[in-house]
């Protein structure tokens, strides 16, 4: 029988305390081996080349060369670890957010900035989110996209025909910037998005997305209308319902824990979809670990809705995906690069 090599991991803060709270935690836990520290972006760039970890934890403002210099220099080799941010919500949400869209895999928050003991509680969801980092696939971070001359005239929507909801977890950052870069202005069906992200960031990621796409993209809020050309992104902490009065459908927030480990839950917001708009909801399933969408994906079929899932060959991690698609849920399936022209098909 042979033994299961140990996930090799790299810490790299520049707080002398953190890496020894980071070191201990993860050298306690079965199957993680923690192959050396660094202090700073050039240590760590030094350490990946001479340890080759699978995994690095990477703080984000360190002095000199940053987290996203780190990630920005590893993004062209082909052998480069796995890269979990470890971030304070706040101040540095938005290059947290960043981080994602460049390429790292997974983020957990720590729970506070300063250097006490509250650092080890991270440790349960360290550990989970480096095991799932290091099964993962590098992908490369998707291009910046062109820069549109948009007018300021309002553009003449009709009354939607269609909603989508998106659903996504390790990954999603990097899979939503590419998908929701590729929309037309006059993409005719309000989105719903449901991102396994800590608490604390969501305002950041859809800030950061609203700056790459041609539609409007908000935060969720209670009472936010959904309409064509715009695009509502589940609060990270609460899970996303959707009402539907007639020909306006409105966001409703529910801090309920409900069944799920998740808030928001990609179920909740596709259970209430498919009931809001019946076999007129598209959902899609992107990138991610786990199984949260099945019994929404179910419920979108059962109403006669479609749904669609993102192709391995695209995923970061293909288990959300995966996980429809083998319960016999998936409508289509095609790579993110090609689901704009699949979503085309299905929405009207």
């Amino acid at each position: 029988m042979t033994a299961v090599s140990p996930i090799r991991v790299l810490v790299v803060d520049d707080s002398a305390f953190a890496r020894k709270v980071l070191r201990q935690v993860l050298s306690s836990a079965e199957g993680l081996e923690v192959v050396g520290v660094a202090r700073d972006g050039l240590d760590a760039l030094e350490k990946v080349a001479e340890l080759s970890p699978d995994v690095l934890t990477l703080d984000l403002v360190m002095p000199g060369l940053d987290g996203l210099g780190v990630l920005r220099a590893l993004a062209s080799s082909a052998a480069a670890p796995r890269v979990v941010v470890v971030s304070s919500a706040g101040e540095e949400s938005e290059l947290a957010v960043a981080a994602l869209q460049a390429g790292a895999v997974e983020l957990v928050n720590k729970p506070t900035a300063l250097a006490t003991e509250r650092l080890y509680e991270l440790g349960g969801e360290l550990v989970a989110k480096v095991r799932t980092a290091a099964g993962a696939v590098a992908r490369a971070p998707p291009e910046p996209a062109p820069s549109q001359e948009v007018s300021s005239a309002p553009v003449a929507r009709a009354a939607a025909k269609s909603l989508v909801v998106v659903g996504t977890s390790t990954g999603g950052p990097q899979a939503l910037t590419r998908l929701l870069s590729e929309l037309p202005v006059d993409f005719p069906a309000p989105l719903a998005l449901a991102l396994h992200i800590p608490t604390g960031y969501t305002e950041a990621v859809a800030r950061r997305l609203d700056a790459h796409c041609a539609l409007e993209v908000l935060e969720a809020v209670d009472g936010l209308e959904l309409r064509p050309g715009r695009v509502v992104l589940a609060r990270s902490g609460q899970h996303l319902k959707l009402e539907r009065h007639g020909t306006v459908t409105l966001a409703r927030l529910d801090r309920q824990p409900l069944r799920t480990p998740h808030h928001p839950s990609v179920d909740v917001l596709f259970e209430s979809a498919a009931r809001s708009w019946g076999s007129d909801v598209v959902g899609l399933v992107l990138t991610g670990m786990g199984d949260d969408g099945v019994a929404g994906a179910r419920a979108i079929r059962e109403a006669g809705g479609t749904v669609l899932t993102e192709s391995e060959s695209s995923c970061v991690v293909y288990g959300m995906p995966r996980a429809v698609k083998e319960a016999g849920l998936a409508t289509a399936s095609a790579p993110l690069e090609g689901m704009l022209a699949l979503l085309r098909r299905h929405v009207r």
